[in-house]
């Protein structure tokens, strides 16, 4: 039944679950990204029983975000240890 709510969840465009099936599906193949996405609606589902909040969806950009300002710091961090100043370049 998760995995069947799961797909339909990845069918929704411009949704949290969509993006994250879709940046899963290329490392892990279909399946193992629909479990992924199941787990995650199973660990939403917990969280708004456990809090009694409603559900926030975070946006089909919401990983590419994480994931850029990620890249941001990994890159800043290497250019400094290779003695480049980054606090000049840095717009």
């Amino acid at each position: 039944m998760i995995i069947q709510c799961a797909w339909a969840a990845t069918r929704t465009k411009g949704t949290y679950l969509r993006s994250k099936y879709d940046s899963l599906v290329g490392r892990r193949g279909k399946k193992r990204a629909l479990v992924a996405v199941g787990h995650k609606i199973i660990i939403a589902a917990y969280f708004i029983l456990q809090n009694k909040e409603s559900y926030k969806e975070l946006g089909c950009d919401f990983l590419e975000n994480k994931n850029k300002n990620k890249q941001i710091k990994r890159y800043l961090r290497q250019l400094r240890d290779l003695g480049v100043d980054v606090s000049q370049h840095v717009a």
